[in-house]
C-alpha cells in the first residue's frame, strides 16, 4: 500500500463484496460495514491479489494500487506481464512503471498473469501456476450471476470461485457501494478467520465479548454464513472449521428467538443462530446437529406414510406444491416420488417463510428458515431445523400431470381447498390437525396462516369464494385469463424482509395482517388495500411502467378496482389518501411546484391514472393492457414509453390527450402532439380547472 493514501472504487462498475477466509489471506480494502473489495493471498509459492470488479483493474485512478499490486506478485523477478485481450485497458498502467506485458492467455514463462473472474476454464492450469510461484491479478463481480441463477449459491459455483476459492478468498453475489475508502495496512482490517478465533475464545471461555470483536459480529455473522456455503467434504481444511463451528454450537445451544424474545443483529446470539442455520443445511439430520431449546410445543412426527398427490403439470413460473403435511423442526421426512419425477427438476422444499432476514438490525426469527433441496432419487430425505410446511417445488413449462407423493415423517397441517374438502371433514377433523400453520387455497391464490387463526372457522368457503371473486376480478382489469397460470400466494410471518407487506411469490406479510384477510366482514366493510395492493404490483409489467414514478402508483388501480367492482366499497373510502379533499390539495401542490416529474409519484402518480379512468371508465385500461401483452417492440427509456402509453390511450378513446399529459408534466414530443391534434379535444379535461389557461 506504498503511496497509497486512499481507494477510489468509483470506476463505472458496481461492485461485489469479496470474502476472505484463508488462513493465508488477508483484506486490502475495506469499507464503511467491513465489506472488502480488495483482497491479496500467498498460495504455495505463488500470490494472488483480487478485485471485486473487473474494471478497477483498468483505472488510471487506481494505478499507484495496481502497480504495487503487480510488483508484489512479481515477487522481483521482473519478469513477463499476461494481460487477458478484455483487460487491455491495464496496459497503459503498466506502461508507467516500464513493466514487461503482453496481451496473451496464460504461459509458463509468465511471472504475472491478469485475467477477469467470469471463466474457470483455466481453474487448474491458474493453480498450479500460482502453486509454482506465479503472481495472478484477477477480478470481477459476481452480484449478476447471482441474481441469474438465485436457487445457487455464488460462493460454491459462480465460475471466478472455482479458481478463488484455493487460494481462500471468494467473490460473493451481493454488490457494494462504489465509493472512495481511505487505504489501510492489512493488519488493521477485520478479518474472519481472527474474528472467529475471538469469537471461538470468548464462546468456550464465557467471557463477555471486547472491543474488536463487538464490532465485527454483525459483519462475522454474514461471512459465516457465506462460508458454510462452501462444500467442505474434499477440502480437509474447510472441514475442520465446520467441525470447530459445530463444536460452538453444541456448546452454546441454539438460542431462543422470537417476537417476545428478540435478538439484535450485532449479538452472539444473531451469530449463532446464522450458524445453526447453515449448518443444517449441510446435514441429513438436523437433530444430530444441535437440541433447540424448548418452547413447550412438542409436535412428534408421524410414524405413519401419508400419501397425497400434487400438480406436476406449470404453465407457470416455477410453483410450490402443498402438500398439506409439516416436518416438526429438527426432524427428517422421507418422500417418495415415482421414477418419472426423479430427473423433471423438482425440489422438496421445507417452510414457506422464504424472506432472508440476513440485514435485519433486530431479529424475530432465524434469518434464513427455509431449506430447499433438489430430487435426486426415489426416496428424498430432507431435514429442517426449523421445521416447516412440506412443498414440492415444480418448474415452469412441467407437464408430469399428477404425481403421487408418500411421506414418512411429517405430521398433517389444516388444509381447505375451495371445491374440493369435505366441509364436514374440515369442522370435525381437518382445522384441528396439530401443525401449527394452516393453508387456505382457491384456484387463483393460497393464504398460509397460523393454524390458531383458522381452527374456530366453521366455514372457509365464504371466505375463500370472496377471494376467488377478488382474483377474477384481478384477471378482468389485467386482461389476463381467469385462472392464473400459477396461483399466488400469500404467507404471513413474524418479520418480514420489508415494509408492512411486499410484493413478489410469495406475497409477504405480517401477522397482524392475518385479520383482515380471513374475516368476511372486515374485507366487506374496512377493505383490504394492502394484499390487493400486493397483488397489483404482480400484475405490472415493465412496458407501460415508469420507474421509480409509477412503481407504488398503479398497483393501486387493482385496489381501487376491486374494492368497487367486488367489495362494494367507493375509492374516497377504500384509502383516506383518496378523499375528494386530499385528492385536490395533492393536485394543486404538485402544479404550484411546477408539476416536475421527480414528483410525480404514488398518490400524485396514481391521480393521473385516476382521471383517466373517471373520464373514460376501466375498459381502455383493459384494452391497452391486453394490447400491450402483444407488442413485441417496447422502448426501454420512460420518455419514449410515456409518449407511448399517451398516444395508445389518446386513440382508445378517439381524444387528444396530448394537453392533458403535458399538465401533468408528461414530457410529450412535438411529434405526437401533432398527430394526437388529429383527435377531437376532450373538453372534460379535469386539468382545466387548476390550470385552464394552459389547456
Amino acid at each position: 500500500m506504498h503511496g497509497v493514501t486512499e481507494l477510489d472504487i468509483v470506476t463505472g462498475g458496481i461492485p461485489s463484496h469479496l470474502l476472505v477466509h484463508g488462513v493465508l489471506a488477508f483484506p486490502l480494502g475495506l469499507d464503511g460495514s467491513l465489506h472488502c473489495f480488495f483482497a491479496a493471498a500467498r498460495y504455495g509459492q505463488g500470490r494472488v491479489v483480487v478485485t471485486s470488479h473487473e474494471g478497477q483493474l483498468c483505472a488510471p485512478k487506481l494505478a499507484r494500487f495496481l502497480l504495487n499490486a503487480v510488483n508484489w506478485l512479481d515477487a522481483g523477478r521482473k519478469g513477463l506481464i499476461g494481460v487477458v485481450a478484455s483487460l487491455k485497458g491495464l496496459c497503459p498502467i503498466l506502461s508507467q512503471e516500464g513493466l514487461k506485458f503482453q496481451v496473451s492467455e496464460l504461459r509458463n514463462d509468465m511471472s504475472v498473469y491478469c485475467c477477469s473472474s467470469y471463466s474457470d476454464q483455466e481453474a487448474d492450469k491458474i493453480h498450479t501456476f500460482v502453486a509454482e510461484g506465479g503472481g495472478l491479478l484477477i477480478g470481477g463481480q459476481a452480484w449478476y450471476w447471482a441474481s441469474q441463477h438465485q436457487d445457487r449459491a455464488a460462493v460454491a459455483e459462480y465460475p471466478g470461485n472455482k479458481i478463488l476459492n484455493h487460494f481462500g478468498i471468494s467473490i460473493l453475489g451481493m454488490n457494494i457501494k462504489a465509493d472512495k475508502y481511505p487505504a489501510q495496512l492489512p493488519m488493521e482490517h477485520y478479518h474472519f478467520r481472527h474474528a472467529l478465533s475471538l469469537f471461538q475464545r470468548h464462546v468456550d471461555k464465557e467471557e463477555p465479548f471486547q472491543p474488536p470483536l463487538t464490532s465485527w459480529l454483525q459483519r462475522l455473522r454474514q461471512d459465516c454464513s457465506a462460508f458454510l456455503r462452501i462444500p467442505a467434504e474434499d477440502c480437509p481444511t474447510y472441514n475442520s472449521l465446520h467441525l470447530i463451528l459445530i463444536k460452538v454450537l453444541r456448546r452454546t445451544g441454539i438460542p431462543r428467538v422470537s417476537k417476545q424474545c428478540p435478538v439484535k443483529s450485532n449479538s452472539k446470539e444473531a451469530v449463532l443462530l446464522s450458524l445453526a442455520t447453515e449448518l443444517s443445511q449441510n446435514t441429513a439430520d438436523c437433530a444430530a446437529l444441535v437440541q433447540k431449546p424448548g418452547d413447550g410445543v412438542c409436535l412428534p412426527p408421524s410414524t405413519s406414510r401419508i400419501t397425497v398427490e400434487i400438480a406436476g403439470t406449470n404453465a407457470g413460473g416455477t410453483a410450490w406444491r402443498s402438500t398439506g403435511l409439516y416436518l416438526p423442526d429438527g426432524s427428517t421426512a422421507v418422500i417418495t416420488l415415482p421414477c418419472t419425477a426423479i430427473s423433471a427438476g423438482l425440489q422438496v422444499q421445507i417452510g414457506c417463510h422464504s424472506d432472508d432476514l440476513t440485514n435485519a438490525k433486530e431479529l424475530m426469527r432465524a434469518p434464513v428458515v427455509i431449506r430447499k433441496c433438489q430430487v435426486n432419487c426415489q426416496n428424498q430425505s430432507v431435514s429442517c431445523l426449523w421445521g416447516g410446511l412440506i412443498y414440492i417445488v415444480v418448474p415452469g413449462g412441467s407437464q408430469l400431470g399428477k404425481v403421487p407423493i408418500a411421506v414418512e415423517g411429517a405430521i398433517k397441517a389444516p388444509f381447505f381447498r375451495l371445491g374440493e374438502t369435505c366441509k364436514r371433514q374440515w369442522q370435525t377433523n381437518i382445522r384441528h390437525y396439530p401443525a401449527p400453520w394452516a393453508e387456505l387455497a382457491t384456484e387463483n391464490l393460497i393464504l398460509t396462516v397460523p393454524a390458531d387463526n383458522i381452527r374456530h372457522v366453521e366455514n372457509p368457503e365464504p371466505l375463500l369464494t370472496l377471494w376467488d371473486q377478488i382474483t377474477w376480478a384481478i384477471a378482468t382489469l389485467a386482461a389476463a385469463p381467469a385462472k392464473f397460470p400459477r396461483p399466488e400466494r400469500i404467507v404471513t410471518d413474524v418479520q418480514i424482509s420489508a415494509g408492512w407487506m411486499h410484493a413478489g411469490y410469495p406475497i409477504m406479510g405480517h401477522l397482524d395482517s392475518v385479520k383482515e384477510m380471513v374475516n368476511v366482514e372486515h374485507m366487506r366493510t374496512t377493505g383490504l388495500w394492502g394484499p390487493i395492493h400486493e397483488l397489483g404490483h404482480n400484475q405490472q409489467r415493465a412496458g407501460w411502467e415508469f420507474p421509480p414514478h409509477t412503481t407504488e402508483a398503479t398497483c393501486n388501480l387493482w385496489s381501487v378496482y376491486v374494492h368497487e367492482k367486488v367489495l362494494g366499497i367507493p375509492r374516497n373510502k377504500a384509502h383516506e389518501a383518496l378523499r375528494p379533499a386530499c385528492r385536490k390539495e395533492r393536485i394543486k401542490g404538485y402544479l404550484e411546484e411546477g408539476a416536475q416529474l421527480k414528483d410525480w409519484s404514488v398518490w400524485t402518480a396514481l391521480e393521473t391514472y385516476l382521471q383517466l379512468q373517471e373520464g373514460f371508465g376501466w375498459e381502455p385500461f383493459i384494452a391497452l393492457f391486453s394490447e400491450y401483452q402483444k407488442i413485441l417492440t417496447i422502448p426501454k427509456d420512460n420518455p419514449s414509453k410515456m409518449n407511448m402509453w399517451a398516444q395508445k390511450f389518446s386513440l382508445q378513446v378517439n381524444k387528444n390527450l396530448a394537453p392533458f399529459f403535458m399538465a401533468w408534466g408528461w414530457p410529450i414530443k412535438n411529434e405526437v402532439s401533432s398527430e394526437l391534434a388529429t383527435l377531437p379535444v376532450w373538453e372534460e379535461n379535469p386539468m382545466k380547472k387548476y390550470i385552464p389557461v394552459k389547456i
